[in-house]
């Protein structure tokens, strides 16, 4: 995104939230916010008509919700990054937007700074995770998936060397590559070839679906 302004897409059903969201994006000079949406079906169309890269997703929308135009999403704007607005109320529908190819997810009272830095980590290429938020959501769907994922999640990590584990563990913990790097003592670029390497070994779309992977099999 070198030289270029991030181009976002607020899809909310509510105009004061999506009023809020456009007053805090835009006092970054490197966001533009290019199309609002009412709708989910609106959101897929703004994304596809001004080439988003980064698309804002409420999941309680009329006309088309949120989980059901994120797959639409995908498929007519796939350069675009999908990052969902969610409540702590919608935990479940939270976990099946980022297993289906989600960005991330940020809460509704999430503070200015966060917002500005999840669209910029969005658009960078990597996922986004609220560190609290994704620890409240991971634990209160533990219970009764709990047994089946974390066996299903270690058979996948079993076919992972010992130092992707740990690189896989510091993802399931948010920390951004430069981070895991520091605390691995490895050059930032050589932790993204890592991710790489080990989203390609447990077919994850993307560091989200890494990052709850390496939860449930307890790294």
């Amino acid at each position: 995104m070198a030289g270029q302004r991030i181009r976002v897409v607020i899809a909310d059903d509510e105009p004061l939230i999506r009023a809020g969201i456009r007053m805090i994006l835009t006092s970054d000079a490197d966001i533009e916010v290019v199309a609002e949406a009412a709708d989910g079906r609106q959101a897929v169309e703004e994304a596809r008509a001004h080439a988003a890269d980064v698309v804002l997703l409420d999941i309680q929308m009329p006309v088309l919700d949120g989980l059901s135009a994120l797959p639409e999403l995908r498929r007519a704007a796939p350069s675009a990054r999908v990052i969902v607005l969610t409540t702590f109320g919608e935990r479940e529908n939270v976990l099946r937007a980022l297993e289906h190819g989600g960005a991330g997810f940020l809460l509704k009272d999430t503070a200015p700074a966060e917002l500005i830095g999840a669209v910029r980590a969005a658009a960078a290429g990597d996922a986004y995770l609220s560190p609290a938020a994704t620890r409240h959501v991971v634990e209160q769907l533990a219970s009764g998936r709990e047994a089946t994922r974390a066996e299903q999640a270690r058979g996948r990590v079993a076919a992972l060397s010992e130092k992707e584990r740990e690189v896989l563990a510091l993802l399931g913990e948010g920390l951004s590559n430069a981070d895991a790097g520091r605390r691995l003592h490895m050059s930032e670029a050589t932790v993204k070839t890592y991710v790489s390497r080990i989203l390609a070994k447990l077919g994850c779309d993307n560091r989200v679906q890494a990052a709850l992977l390496a939860r449930d099999a307890g790294l």
